[in-house]
């Protein structure tokens, strides 16, 4: 079984979590960063050094953590192709996909467009520096609008795991109070995720302890 630290609002969690149901595999994940805490504790530092979620223990084993890693392990381990392919060239397409993913759109969405609009007060909130941010992360989008206009998900005709280092964070980027184009296909993308029950347990799911409670 496996053993996952890590609260489920959190984005590096959800893609993790979103990838255990797709797998069909049993866990127990215990609450722990943000309003849980946890992680300032001895125990977690012996299982991550950087005190980051999430963290992953596979039947007892080693603590892996980095999410990308942890999700390539669970593919290599658990999955079969398409989701995860034995041709190392077509799995080399997938896992790019994924870090483009994780690197362009994640981390550029995460950070620096969600936590300033959600999890900032109103009041302290920087209109600029979130359109400059989204300016950044909509040239990246644009290249998913392209490539999704003729496939069906984002490595082809099959769900991958790039699928879950991409849409993990699209079910925010479509919810929250922000200016965006008119995006049709990964508008079409974004509803077959929501058609996957694995993406509404642990995606598609409230944020709102993270909304900042300051006035």
């Amino acid at each position: 079984m496996l053993e996952i630290w890590g609260r489920r609002t959190s984005s590096n969690v959800q893609a993790l979590m979103w990838c255990v149901g797709e797998l069909g595999l049993d866990y127990v994940r215990h609450d722990a960063g943000h309003i849980y805490g946890g992680t300032d504790t001895e125990a977690f530092f012996e299982l991550n050094p950087n005190r980051t979620i999430p963290v992953l223990r596979d039947e007892g084993g080693p603590a892996l953590w980095e999410t990308g890693a942890v999700l390539r392990y669970l593919a290599e381990r658990y999955a079969s192709p398409p989701f995860w392919p034995e041709d190392p060239a077509e799995r080399a397409g997938v896992d790019k996909w994924a870090e483009w993913a994780k690197l362009n759109v994640a981390m550029q969405f995460t950070s620096p467009v969600f936590w300033r609009v959600v999890r900032t007060p109103e009041n302290q909130r920087d209109p600029a520096a979130i359109a400059a941010a989204l300016e950044l992360l909509n040239a990246k989008l644009v290249i998913a609008e392209q490539v999704l206009e003729s496939n069906r998900w984002i490595c082809g005709a099959d769900f991958t795991l790039a699928d879950i280092q991409f849409g993990h964070v699209l079910y925010r980027y479509f919810d929250i109070d922000i200016e965006r184009p008119d995006w049709q296909s990964l508008r079409r993308y974004t509803d077959q995720l929501m058609a996957r029950p694995a993406f509404r347990e642990h995606v598609a799911i409230s944020y709102e302890e993270l909304r900042s409670s300051l006035p």
